[in-house]
């Protein structure tokens, strides 16, 4: 049975950061990786970020708006295509905002001057994620994906009021 996971692979090179990022994109069952990096003066960025199936919900959106517009003709097509755009591109922002409030939670652990991989993923075994840090000379931490939303989900209640 599978997990899903919130991996975090801590480094002290960009480089072999960047490297793992790179290797990351062909595990099973990620859904997005990131790099958060803090540079020795203390600034944030984060330079890579990658999202499996981006757009997939806009265009399965439009898709089924055009088929449920074939009812109505020519026209009814458009405004279904149009409709469910819309709908598939608002699910894909809260999704987003969602993955970026995330990474500012995460952010607060790296400290200047090293980069963190963080891996959104469903795991079936530790080993690929083991492998992949081994390969870069770096340990893998886990948090499950519930847990994880909880804590992002306090921290955002703690920033609105």
């Amino acid at each position: 049975m599978s997990e899903h996971r919130l991996v975090t692979l801590p480094f002290t090179d960009a480089e072999r950061c960047r490297a793992a990022f790179t290797d990351a994109e062909n595990l099973p069952g990620l859904h997005q990786s990131a790099i958060i990096e803090r540079a020795a003066d203390g600034t944030l960025d984060i330079p890579e970020n990658h999202v499996v199936g981006t757009g997939t919900a806009t265009v399965g959106a439009s898709a089924g708006g055009g088929l449920i517009g074939l009812l109505g003709g020519p026209i009814g097509v458009f405004v279904g295509v149009t409709a469910g755009a819309l709908l598939g591109e608002a699910a894909e922002a809260r999704r987003e905002t969602e993955g970026t409030a995330g990474l500012i939670v995460l952010s607060a652990g790296v400290p200047d001057g090293t980069s963190t991989l963080v891996l959104d993923i469903r795991e079936a075994s530790d080993r690929p994620v083991d492998e992949l840090a081994a390969r870069h000379g770096t340990t893998a931490h886990r948090e499950s994906a519930a847990a994880f939303t909880a804590r992002v989900r306090k921290a955002w209640k703690s920033a609105d009021s």
